[in-house]
């Protein structure tokens, strides 16, 4: 499984890109796109190809009269287009929900043709089944990426977003892989300069961790303590459930971490290096006053400028940013020790959402895990359940304040949306040691 997760990382996210190549041969295996009924729940589907993307549609035969979209996280680089079906589908069939989800016309880390793909598949919803009286569109991942993009590019064809574990703050993710490689080089003294040589994986890192510690990421020296402290700041700050993610993220992945720093920084369909750290002042400690060790890390750490035409603004040509502007309901959902597409994301997009007047449509929620997406059904059902008051009852739900430093520290953060009864990984007993302390009963 850790295996695959970092040949993942390895071509997702610091990808090779080849600009006068010819495009894939991207395709749609219409044979896997047929899917059975769920026992007990008629419901008309509908499968096909549509713009180069297949696609699934379910719609049940006391349909309420609303459509949820899902938008699939990142798929890898292979030429097959897959579809998913919703993740809550028994819910919303059974709640009277139609579903509608896109494989997109292309894999890699592609949110804006998801997002346009998306769209297009819900017009063509539209047009076989009539406009619904409420519109959702969620997502996960990149996926959750895709619906920050949806939801801030066509507001007028969508009532509410729910992305979950979402790369909300685009460019920015792939500035925390840079960031993660960039001070393990400088701290550990192997001094390797991005982008690295094919023999970083199995060569240089093995050097870089026995710099950083005896037994690392379990056993670390004062360099090595040095590079956790700074991960954890570049990563959304001092909060619960960071030291199990750093351990199940550095260890029980292997080495998933440095693996996203594989490749030179270009991203699909965008010509350019886009990961930056120009004028990021990086810090071991929550102490804003920098520390003679802090001084000599920030002069000596290796920056990298992003090329201009790697980091577009605006527009849907390439990667498409999310700029804050945010005008329908929208609330999130993100786990504390997520270290692939960490908690920062939430943080960097309620700024922007902020600076751009529309904090009022914006409610965040954090819970406790260290997995990627490792949500309940529970946790998701009660996410798009409240969501659906926002929307249609005028109730807007409860959150985390994300931008409060003291606030996310606290040890009780994120056990107020965190479903308490559910099994989790740890409960395996091999994983028992990343067990997190019990949140109260109430």
């Amino acid at each position: 499984m850790y295996k695959t997760l970092l040949a993942i990382a390895a071509v997702c996210c610091m990808a090779q890109a080849a600009e006068a190549a010819p495009p894939p041969a991207y395709f749609v295996d219409e044979a896997k796109l047929p899917f059975a009924e769920l026992a007990g729940l008629p419901t008309q589907r509908q499968w096909g190809v549509h713009n180069n993307a297949g696609f699934r549609i379910e719609v049940p035969a006391n349909w309420n009269g609303k459509l949820v979209l899902w938008a699939h996280g990142f798929r890898g680089e292979g030429l097959e287009l897959t579809v998913d079906n919703h993740p809550l589908r028994q819910f919303l069939l059974t709640n009277g929900y139609a579903w509608a989800a896109s494989s997109y016309s292309r894999n890699a880390y592609d949110p804006s043709q998801g997002a346009k793909d998306t769209h297009a598949l819900t017009q063509f919803f539209n047009g076989r089944f009539g406009r619904p009286s409420r519109t959702y569109i969620t997502g996960a991942s990149m996926g959750g990426h895709v619906t920050g993009i949806v939801a801030e590019q066509w507001p007028q064809s969508y009532d509410g977003a729910m992305p979950i574990c979402g790369v909300l703050a685009d460019y920015e993710l792939f500035d925390f892989f840079l960031d993660f490689n960039v001070a393990a080089q400088t701290l550990s003294g192997v001094g390797k300069t991005y982008p690295y040589g094919s023999d970083y994986l199995t060569a240089t890192v093995p050097a870089t961790k026995a710099a950083l510690g005896p037994a690392f990421p379990f056993a670390l020296n004062a360099a090595g303590q040095n590079f956790k402290s700074l991960v954890q700041l570049r990563s959304g700050g001092v909060r619960p459930l960071f030291d199990q993610g750093w351990l199940f993220w550095n260890g029980v992945a292997g080495d998933f971490l440095f693996g996203l720093g594989v490749g030179d920084g270009t991203l699909p369909r965008q010509p350019g290096r886009a990961p930056d750290n120009i004028g990021i002042v990086y810090q071991f400690d929550s102490n804003l006053a920098q520390s003679g060790a802090e001084t000599v890390f920030n002069a000596s750490v290796q920056r990298v400028a992003a090329d201009p035409q790697a980091r577009r603004r605006n527009g849907l040509a390439n990667v498409a940013p999310t700029t804050g502007d945010l005008r329908i309901p929208m609330l999130t959902l993100h786990t504390l020790g997520d270290l692939f597409v960490p908690f920062h994301m939430e943080q960097e997009y309620a700024r922007r959402v902020a600076a751009k007047g529309g904090a009022h449509n914006l409610v965040q929620r954090a819970t406790r895990d260290y997995g990627h997406c490792t949500f309940t059904p529970t946790e998701l059902v009660t996410t798009f359940s409240d969501l659906v008051k926002w929307v249609e009852g005028g109730v807007k739900p409860a959150g985390d304040n994300v931008l409060d430093a003291a606030t996310v520290a606290h040890p009780n953060f994120g056990c107020t949306y965190t479903d308490k009864a559910a099994p989790r990984q740890w409960d395996n007993p091999q994983l028992a040691f990343l067990k997190p302390p019990s949140c109260p009963a109430n």
